[in-house]
């Protein structure tokens, strides 16, 4: 193997985990973000500061790594596009960046390439929102979506009166119907240059109605093969439609009916893939090095059940207290990964626990239970 130097801009949570990865294959990683105290600085080869939504900053990767990738989608296309001048490879490919950072552009590209997706309408104010509210076609309550800038739940608002609305951030919006979700799945695709094509089990979602973040996932999804096959299907052909290199996490709805639906994408590693470090005989992390280095995809498996909770920050904000740590670690097939977040803040992704049984049963039961044990919370008094 020759050996390269992969950039990665984002320095978060994601980042620690694919420089974790890295490490056994000695693949240098060169990272850029704004502090050196982020989670992923400490095992970066080396470490840049800078704003990676900035192109300015973006292009001080240049004559520092050979391939580029991204584990958040606010990275500066103009930046990505002078690296690729320079040289460097770089995945995902920015025109695919840019289809995909804005949420309308998304579902247009679904329309185009008739993929299924709940009905949708642009719209640029929150008085453009409201007029369409008052007339025959729209009825609330609706999904309200910011366009851009959205992350872990900012930007999305349900929206049940007018009202709802002139509270939302400002536009321009995507107007969705509400669904009426059965159960909310998620499938990882990744590809690589050569053509290679592969994907992990679907996952089964439960979100956090107050954060809008997913609270725990189950894999495999508790739906029938049928379905399950269909939307993996589904995945590989978007990832190969958006000429995406590296990984795609592909949201889905099923309805009442039903039904696949697409609601979103993410072009890199995604929290509904944390599971597969344990639970995988590869995990998301090492496929998404493998597809965006052009490196062979093996097939991928699922070894054991397993279940992933979310830890989530809570109390007020300040440096991060981890309560029942110790009690956590003696249980047998639990997998504590914590971000190394210095501040906690309420909703903030502090960490992830992973559990895996033989039996998926056994693991929706004890998942209130493992809940209860890990918390984390923010000292306002330091």
């Amino acid at each position: 193997m020759q050996t390269k130097t992969l950039g990665i801009l984002g320095a978060g949570q994601l980042g620690k985990m694919l420089c974790e990865r890295a490490s056994p294959w000695t693949l240098d990683t060169v990272l850029l973000d704004a502090k050196e105290d982020f989670p992923a600085a400490q095992l970066a080869g080396t470490f840049i500061t800078g704003d990676f939504s900035s192109a300015e900053d973006v292009i001080k990767l240049i004559g520092k790594c050979d391939t580029a990738t991204i584990e958040i989608e606010r990275v500066s296309s103009e930046g990505l596009r002078a690296l690729m001048e320079s040289g460097i490879t770089v995945h995902p490919h920015p025109d695919s960046l840019d289809i995909i950072k804005d949420k309308g552009l998304q579902k247009d590209f679904y329309r185009d390439h008739d993929y299924p997706t709940s009905r949708y309408i642009h719209a640029d104010t929150k008085q453009a929102v409201i007029d369409l509210m008052e007339s025959d076609a729209w009825n609330y309550p609706v999904v309200l979506k910011c366009r851009t800038d959205g992350y872990d739940g900012r930007g999305v608002q349900i929206c049940r009166s007018h009202s709802d609305v002139q509270s939302a951030m400002a536009g321009p919006y995507l107007l969705e119907d509400m669904v009426k979700i059965d159960t909310e799945i998620s499938v990882i695709a990744v590809a690589n240059e050569s053509g290679e094509v592969r994907s992990f089990p679907a996952v089964e979602m439960v979100f956090d109605p107050e954060a809008n973040l997913v609270d725990y996932l189950l894999c495999p999804a508790k739906i029938h093969p049928k379905v399950a096959a269909e939307a993996e299907e589904l995945a590989r052909k978007l990832i190969a439609d958006l000429k995406i290199c590296g990984l795609l996490a592909v949201e889905m709805f099923i309805n009442e009916d039903g039904e696949l639906l697409i609601n979103e994408v993410a072009p890199r590693p995604h929290n509904s893939g944390h599971h597969t470090i344990e639970a995988c005989n590869h995990s998301q992390f090492e496929m998404h090095l493998r597809g965006v280095l052009n490196w062979p995809l093996p097939e991928i498996k699922l070894v054991r059940p397993a279940a992933m909770i979310n830890l989530i920050g809570s109390g007020e904000t300040g440096p991060a207290v981890y309560h029942g740590w110790r009690e956590l670690s003696a249980m047998p097939d639990v997998y504590i990964h914590l971000y190394n977040k210095k501040i906690c803040k309420p909703g903030r992704k502090m960490g992830h626990i992973t559990i895996c049984s033989d039996n998926i049963e056994d693991l929706k039961k004890r998942i209130p239970e493992l809940r209860g044990i890990l918390t984390v919370e923010g000292d306002a008094t330091s």
